[in-house]
């Protein structure tokens, strides 16, 4: 990976002198943060409060990954959005950076509208310092923590459902990684969900700004700050505890971090249909990703009556469902939560 010296300038040494005030951070702190590239998967609930706390700390670069669109129910925790975006239906990735760029145009913010998979995720995370979580899917978790491994970055967890959340750091090679901490993903209702459990808007940001302060510490050479622990609180229950968790490394017989076995970037584990967290909805996508003629496929569902499409996004509804498919082939289909029909709704409809 290139690695880059840019010094501050006067406008930055101005902008961010509170931060740099803080003894931990100072100037040679704030310039490493400058030349620091982080992978943000996810701009949701946690990684919108995650790419607003880090492009206001002059964090130089983030690249901003998400699959999905706005809609009004996102608007009570994802702080990134209104109701303008969630009206035209923007996706995530897009609308956050336009927004973030209004921010601090210092900073330079990657939008990418791609559902993260086997397939791209080591394209997305090779010129990075950093990962950063801000999904809500266990499996898209695996898969980080697989290609974390495999190329040396460190990446930090943040989960959260109802009042309680949780978060921990992981460094390649030096504590334990995901998989030391949890073998597998919970099972269908072993774990609470959006549905289920909802979420409170001040989980997130609290968790999301621990997250965040491990992403300073990191990037900013303070490693010895570093959590070593798996954190969790509940602010409801005002309750706070931390997991000892170091002892783990080298203790657990790891697929991943101990015998470099990578089953989720090899497609051994994870599935093309996922459930999307407080949805009713099933997500479908490729293995190999296609590209989609929005204009020739509204023309065959021109008969629905309710086609609209955008560059980013194709829209219509079938069957007491409502779709919206992206132009590689990906599709959210709203309206059941049943991987099987979602999946003949989608050959149905779209053909492939």
């Amino acid at each position: 990976m290139t690695e880059f010296n840019f010094e501050l300038t006067e406008t930055e040494k101005d902008r961010y002198s509170r931060q740099m005030r803080f003894n931990a951070i100072g100037t040679s702190g704030q310039t490493h943060l400058k030349n620091a590239r982080i992978l943000l998967c996810g701009c949701g609930a946690l990684g919108t409060v995650l790419a607003n706390t880090l492009v206001r700390a002059g964090v130089g670069f983030i690249r901003l990954v998400d699959r999905d669109f706005v809609e009004v129910s996102n608007l009570q925790r994802q702080v990134l959005f209104d109701e303008d975006d969630a009206m035209q239906g923007v996706p995530k990735s897009v609308a956050g950076a336009k927004k973030l760029g209004q921010i601090n145009s210092l900073v330079s913010v990657e939008p990418v509208v791609a559902h993260i998979d086997r397939g791209n995720i080591l394209e997305l995370a090779k010129d990075v310092h950093l990962i950063l979580d801000g999904t809500d899917n266990f499996e898209i978790r695996y898969l980080i923590n697989d290609a974390a491994i495999k190329l040396g970055i460190p990446w930090v967890y943040g989960g959260c459902i109802g009042s309680h959340g949780q978060f921990m750091t992981i460094l390649p090679g030096d504590t334990p990684c995901l998989r030391c901490v949890f073998e597998a993903a919970p099972g269908p209702g072993e774990a609470g969900t959006c549905d289920t459990a909802g979420v409170l808007g001040m989980t997130i940001n609290i968790i999301a700004s621990y997250q965040a302060t491990e992403a300073l510490k990191i990037l900013s050479g303070n490693s010895d700050a570093i959590s070593r622990d798996l954190v969790y609180l509940d602010c409801w229950e005002n309750t706070f505890r931390k997991i000892k968790i170091a002892k783990l490394k080298g203790k657990v017989d790891c697929p991943c971090c101990t015998h470099n076995r990578f089953e989720w970037l090899e497609g051994e584990q994870g599935a093309q249909t996922t459930s999307l967290c407080g949805r009713n909805a099933v997500q479908i996508a490729h293995a190999k990703p296609i590209r989609l003629d929005f204009e020739f496929l509204s023309k065959n569902l021109f008969h629905l009556g309710n086609v609209s499409f955008t560059r980013f996004l194709l829209r219509f509804s079938a069957e007491g469902c409502d779709f919206t498919v992206f132009p590689d082939g990906r599709a959210i289909i709203k309206g059941t939560d049943e991987p099987d029909r979602a999946m003949a709704l989608y050959a149905r409809y779209i053909g492939h």
